[in-house]
């Protein structure tokens, strides 16, 4: 299809758009008002890509290789946002036919918080340059919209993790000390079972004292990650009245489980860094590459969480799932006895636990005065970041349906 529009000219004065062009006929059919052919414009919600105006349709009467002045009035929306308009021939009952690859004009308008209107970009394309725009801006959304996100609501995501901690613990005789006892009355079962029950010891130090130091580390990361993982396919059902009755940014929910589970570990770490003072009287400088394996912790968990949170409104048996999972996946990892005690092929097939590269820097950083392995944190951040940026998108994709499931 060769050119339809000519020489356009797009002014705004007082939110309405005067756009003047030309258009020709270079079919070789003829244009007839009788047969339905005008020429109109749809305003689209540019984030979403959703019809917000099928706008008048000025008549044609054009045989092949004519051509005639159009002037259209576009009058913007009063409602903040970004919007483009599609100024097209089309065919009454037939089709729009810039949906069928042929050239329209397309015009930018970002409206602000005033209702003042701005216009940006004018020129002549076709779909595929629609296609590649949308496809370019997609893909920039998938990489920023879930810090955007964060961001943004950081004050609503504090304010709910601080309830959320605070809630459990109401009317309790502990009160908020619960947060650090339970941490500890879970590991010091663990630790009986397996360091005094079982005398299990750890090859760089055999001592009970070593082995409880090793479980610890190894605890720290695995405290956060699943008490966020496990928590995550019921956060949509428990809040469901902020789902159904208010505008609420629900993707945030998922992220304050995964803030609450880095308070839990906050109140372990705390509790490791006395008992390390205590037994080795010292605390090792390598302590400041312990970011370098939160970072990667979070991000992993965040998708995941994200991703989890979604499917279980469509799979209400998922969180007796994972809770089985979970437990398979904390035996799996050298949490509570040495790597030596693996056998050669499930360690070769362990190097593809997450957590296990976790339990692993955190050890190195915390106890035997190591930098961790960069390559596996390089690694493994790398999949985290997919992995949030996969779920994210997954959960951006079905939030509309979350009302009417849940």
């Amino acid at each position: 299809m060769s050119e339809v529009f000519r020489k356009p000219e797009v002014t705004l004065a007082n939110r309405t758009l005067s756009i003047r062009t030309e258009i020709v006929n270079s079919t070789a059919t003829a244009w007839a008002e009788a047969e339905g052919w005008a020429a109109g414009y749809h305003l689209f919600d540019e984030p979403t890509s959703t019809l917000v105006v099928d706008g008048e349709r000025t008549p044609l009467e054009l045989k092949p290789g004519e051509s005639r002045a159009l002037a259209i009035a576009v009058e913007t929306p009063p409602e903040p946002g970004e919007y483009c308009i599609y100024v097209s021939a089309m065919q009454e009952h037939v089709a729009w036919w810039y949906e069928r690859g042929w050239p329209f004009l397309l015009i930018d308008v970002v409206v602000d918080d005033d209702g003042r209107a701005t216009l940006g970009r004018f020129r002549v394309v076709d779909m595929r340059t629609v296609r590649l725009r949308r496809a370019m801006r997609s893909l920039g959304k998938a990489f920023t919209l879930p810090f955007v996100t964060t961001w943004t609501n950081r004050s609503l995501i504090r304010t709910l993790v601080r309830r959320d901690v605070m809630s459990r613990y109401t009317g309790s005789f502990g009160g908020a000390f619960w947060a650090v006892l339970n941490p500890l009355m879970l590991m010091l079962t663990y630790f009986f079972v397996f360091g005094v029950v079982m005398n299990t010891k750890f090859d760089n130090d055999p001592s009970r004292t070593g082995f409880a130091l090793y479980f610890l580390a190894g605890m720290l990361p695995w405290l956060a990650f699943s008490e966020s993982i496990g928590r995550a396919p019921f956060v949509l059902l428990e809040h469901r009245n902020f789902i159904k009755k208010l505008v609420f940014p629900v993707e945030t929910l998922p992220i304050n489980l995964v803030v609450s589970g880095l308070v839990t570990e906050f109140f372990g770490l705390i509790l490791f860094v006395v008992s390390l003072a205590i037994l080795r009287g010292h605390i090792p400088a390598t302590v400041i590459y312990l970011p370098l394996a939160l970072v990667p912790q979070i991000l992993l968990t965040a998708g995941l969480a994200w991703f989890l949170s979604a499917l279980a409104v469509f799979l209400r048996d998922l969180g007796q799932v994972i809770g089985y999972l979970l437990t398979v996946l904390m035996f799996l990892t050298p949490i509570f006895y040495p790597e030596s005690k693996v056998p050669a092929v499930v360690a070769e097939v362990l190097k593809f636990n997450p957590i296990y590269v976790l339990v692993r820097a955190y050890r190195a950083t915390l106890l035997e005065g190591q930098a961790p392995d960069f390559s596996s944190l390089a690694a493994l951040t790398l999949i985290a970041l997919v992995v949030l940026i996969a779920g994210h998108a997954w959960f951006y994709k079905l939030r509309k349906s979350f009302p009417d499931l849940i």
